[in-house]
């Protein structure tokens, strides 16, 4: 062996299924234990879901319980595949299959088409768009750019929720969708769209789940074979699945119960392509019978960290909120979230240049930074602003600011505009070089107000509306510079971004960057108009805005910088206020209406035996009437988690008797050698903390402390009262 494989990137597979799960928090080696009947992990962000499923199928397949071939794994993307193939592998599983919807599907389909259909199976089309344009052609129905990926958009909505083009308007409606063109017209383009499909014997991407779907319906012979073959499902991202996907999954199980599925119903940002957490949420209904495990460690991020997701979600509403998961940091602490209030929108894209050179001057890797926001739209100032500050970058999930098809239809028109202007009626009433660029800018789309709704033609809007921006900040810079100036600051612009900038600072939307994390995190434009972004107008849209903004927190390891501007240009009006996600987070604001916890606290809970379910699923959880924590100390009210086990503020000062609190850690070592055990999982710090503060003198003063449950009160409570009371415990005595 080469000393390479000996590193932390060819990690050696563990040698028996026990050593599988060594390392395992409870929680997590209940999820790997679990193998038989239908499994259900609600994983609050940073708890190691994948570390908990992977090491569930590598257990039971070094166990000799789960046939390597008979397990489907499926998740959302090839990324998450790929990684989860990966680490089965690292612990001795290969051979599991591990794809995401589309792709075992569309394997299944083409193994079995011969069989079902006969022939060869229809080419499949990477992009449908050209198809939608040619479909829109056949109905005389003229779309621009936006209005054509936004129409795609729909039918594929309509696709993965089963909903035919006749049915299309009223679903529509009901979803509350904002429609690109006329549903009337937006169903004609989808017949059209389908029979422009048969007659050129395509098929795309949803066809492909629809047509699996028709032959495991139809074909029963086909069905059992499938069945046969695999006998055990796993499905990450559970609260991302849409209808048509789980059709799919109920065909694969048939009337067996195999199934763990893993999500978090606070983590459901993607409603708009036809996910939905219901199925996550209703579990427990369909299967009542199933084991539910919460993870709620959280590995990732700081408690100050944890302290602000925990924060946002604690005024959430709605279904999803009802699920919600509190999560309890295991990490260190760390620095407080920094809120920081701009003048403008390019003064705080700079200021968040200035903290990120800090940050590279002071050794943090520019990879280990990102800058997250609402809209593809905002990138280009933070592009720019990095740009001038010699910082590289990578752009994610979203095209370059001057790649973008109607930024360089915009330059184009602008350099024509520059040579020819004089012969151009739009800029006869155009005095100067802002009124000249909006001119030439309103023959490509733009206009003095936003249009409504969300989608390409938004963004687009929102492209011309920054270089619109762009010109007037330079005008303002430069009174005398003309359009040709202008153009050829646009050209520098573009030619400074062509640097490489593969080890960057990493600039996302909050949408993109979901499964991702960083050591650094900038949240920006975090102002109301933008977040929550100003066409979510229901309670529901708000709500996912919300969670959007959770996901943007829970991406954060340690430092984490939230910032809005008061103006979007340098001497705009300072209309402006931070978002209402913030108040009674950031320092000096006033407290929103809070929520109490609604049964976020980790654990397992069992089925009962023979499928009874006395509780309901995971229907929202029983209320009860509790008077809010409040410190001993200060009287403040408690929301975070550490400091409602400690029963007072960090800050406040402690009244613990030191040598009680060594004794108590000295007994919590044994007992974590005892039952193998990290020490945490006997009695976190901050239990013990309490319980030194408290010095309990009988089971009931003890059961009050947060982190006593009633199991651990049965298991340690005799110790941990005679230790308080300055006797041996039963630990002490069998270890001498």
């Amino acid at each position: 062996m080469t000393a390479a494989t000996h590193s932390t990137l060819f990690p050696q597979a563990p040698d028996s299924a026990d050593a599988v799960l060594e390392g395992l928090d409870p929680e997590q080696r209940e999820v790997a234990t679990a193998l038989h009947g239908p499994v259900c992990v609600l994983a609050g962000a940073g708890t190691g879901k994948t570390r908990a499923i992977t090491h569930r199928i590598a257990y039971g397949v070094r166990a000799g319980i789960l046939p390597p071939s008979s397990v489907l794994a499926v998740t959302f993307t090839n990324r998450a595949a790929g990684e989860m193939r990966g680490r089965l592998r690292q612990l001795g599983a290969a051979g599991v299959q591990a794809r995401t919807f589309h792709s075992a599907a569309l394997r299944q389909l083409q193994y079995f088409w011969p069989k079902a259909v006969g022939g060869s199976m229809p080419r499949l089309v990477d992009r449908k768009v050209q198809l939608v344009a040619d479909a829109a052609a056949a109905c005389r129905i003229r779309l621009d750019r936006g209005e054509l990926r936004d129409v795609t958009g729909e039918i594929e909505w309509s696709k993965v929720t089963q909903t035919v083009p006749s049915d299309y308007a009223l679903a529509a409606a009901k979803a509350g969708r904002e429609t690109p063109r006329d549903p009337a017209e937006v169903a004609q383009i989808y017949t059209a769209y389908e029979d422009l499909k048969r007659d050129r014997v395509v098929i795309d991407f949803e066809d492909v789940l629809l047509l699996t779907v028709a032959v495991l319906q139809d074909r029963h012979d086909i069905a059992d074979q499938v069945r046969a073959q695999y006998q055990h499902f796993v499905v990450d991202e559970y609260q991302d699945v849409s209808p048509l996907q789980q059709r799919l999954l109920e065909l694969w199980l048939g009337d067996r119960d195999n199934l763990c599925v893993v999500g978090d119903a606070s983590q459901t940002i993607y409603s708009f392509t036809g996910a939905t957490p219901d199925y996550l949420l209703d579990f427990r209904a369909r299967h009542p019978g199933a084991t539910v495990v919460k993870l709620v460690r959280d590995y990732r991020s700081t408690p100050q960290v944890v302290h602000l997701a925990n924060g946002l979600l604690a005024q959430a509403s709605g279904r999803a909120a009802d699920h919600r998961l509190e999560l309890v940091s295991q990490r260190p602490a760390g620095p407080e979230p920094v809120y920081t209030e701009y003048t403008d929108e390019p003064d705080e894209a700079e200021g968040a240049a200035r903290r990120i050179r800090e940050l590279l001057d002071s050794g943090v890797a520019a990879a280990e930074i990102a800058v997250l926001f609402r809209t593809n739209a905002q990138s280009e100032t933070y592009e720019q602003a990095l740009a001038d500050a010699g910082i590289p970058y990578q752009l994610r999930g979203a095209e370059r600011f001057f790649d973008r098809p109607e930024v360089r239809k915009a330059g184009v028109a602008l350099r024509g505009a520059a040579r020819f202007g004089g012969n151009d009626s739009l800029l006869d009433e155009a005095v100067d070089l802002p009124s000249q660029v909006r001119a030439v800018l309103s023959g490509e789309g733009w206009t003095t107000t936003p249009p409504a709704g969300s989608g390409v033609v938004r963004e687009r809007w929102e492209s011309l509306a920054a270089l619109v921006s762009l010109a007037q900040d330079y005008a303002a810079a430069r009174p005398r510079a003309t359009l040709a100036d202008l153009v050829a600051e646009l050209d520098e612009r573009a030619n400074a971004q062509h640097a490489p900038t593969v080890q960057g600072v990493t600039l996302a939307s909050l949408h993109s960057a979901k499964g991702l994390e960083w050591d650094v995190v900038f949240l920006v434009g975090v102002a109301e108009g933008m977040m929550p972004i100003t066409y979510a107008k229901t309670d529901e849209q708000i709500e996912e805005e919300r969670r959007l903004l959770y996901v943007g927190v829970t991406r954060a390891r340690s430092h984490l910088h939230v910032s809005w501007a008061l103006a979007r240009s340098p001497g705009g009006r300072p209309s402006r206020r931070p978002s209402r996600f913030l108040d009674g987070l950031r320092p000096g604001s006033a407290a929103a209406g809070g929520r109490a916890a609604a049964g976020g606290a980790g654990g397992i809970e069992r089925g009962y035996p023979g499928g009874g379910n006395r509780t309901g699923a995971l229907a929202a959880p029983r209320r009860t009437q509790r008077a809010p924590a409040r410190c001993r100390v200060c009287g403040r009210t408690l929301t975070d988690a550490g400091e409602m086990k400690l029963m007072r503020c960090e800050d406040c000062p402690s009244d613990m008797d030191e040598g009680l609190y060594e004794r108590l850690r000295d007994w919590r070592a044994v007992q974590a050698r005892r039952s193998g055990q990290p020490a945490f999982c006997v009695f976190t710090d901050k239990t013990l903390i309490a319980i030194a503060e408290t010095a309990p003198d009988d089971e009931g003063e003890l059961a009050r402390i947060p982190g006593v449950g009633m199991r651990k009160l049965n298991r340690y409570g005799a110790d941990v009262l005679a230790i308080c009371a300055g006797q041996e415990p039963e630990a002490g005595k069998e270890a001498d």
